[in-house]
């Protein structure tokens, strides 16, 4: 398999954006759940760390952790608007993501028939 920095960088941003999707869509499944805190997943941390320190990044799901906002008086801290932004936020990240790894593969392609 052809791997580089750029592929495995994409690969570990997609496995990230994905696990965050599952964590938002687990929010928001919450929402009206007593005591339920939302939670938040940070994958860009390491991935920024592994490439400034020249390391080629390895697919994670990154650390989660609940919010500390404040809650309601139920004790849940799910915002449905801040999910409902978050997920087409992360939605629209994933699709650049994806089609960036395409438009690379798609280069491996091209390469590879004029040889």
């Amino acid at each position: 398999m052809i791997t580089d920095v750029t592929t495995q960088s994409l690969h570990a941003a997609l496995t990230g954006l994905s696990e965050r999707q599952r964590v938002i869509a687990d929010n928001i499944a919450n929402v009206n759940t007593p005591g339920f805190l939302a939670g938040r997943t940070d994958f860009e941390s390491a991935l920024q760390g592994a490439l400034a320190n020249g390391e080629t990044p390895t697919p994670s799901p990154g650390t989660l952790a609940r919010s500390l906002e404040p809650t309601n008086t139920n004790g849940n801290n799910v915002n449905l608007d801040e999910e409902t932004v978050s997920a087409t936020q992360t939605g629209l990240q994933y699709q650049l993501a994806l089609n960036a790894l395409d438009a690379k593969y798609g280069l491996l392609r091209t390469a590879l028939k004029t040889t």
